[in-house]
C-alpha cells in the first residue's frame, strides 16, 4: 500500500485543494413552455421529455 514519505506543505495541499470545485447545475430551455430546466430529465413545468408527454404536470 503506497504511503507518503513525508509530511505535505500547507501551501502544497492548498494548491492541490484549490481544484475542488463544485460545478454549477447546467440549465437549458424546455422546448415546450421554454422554461429552464436540466438536461435529458422530464421538464418540472410541463412534464414533457423528448417532446412527449411523460408526467402529469406538478400545479
Amino acid at each position: 500500500m503506497a504511503v507518503p514519505k513525508r509530511k505535505m506543505s500547507r501551501s502544497n495541499t492548498r494548491s492541490r485543494r484549490s481544484q475542488w470545485k463544485a460545478a454549477a447545475v447546467s440549465l437549458v430551455s424546455c422546448p415546450q413552455c421554454r422554461s429552464p430546466k436540466r438536461p435529458h430529465m422530464v421538464c418540472p413545468t410541463c412534464g414533457t421529455y423528448n417532446r412527449r408527454q411523460v408526467i402529469e404536470p406538478s400545479a
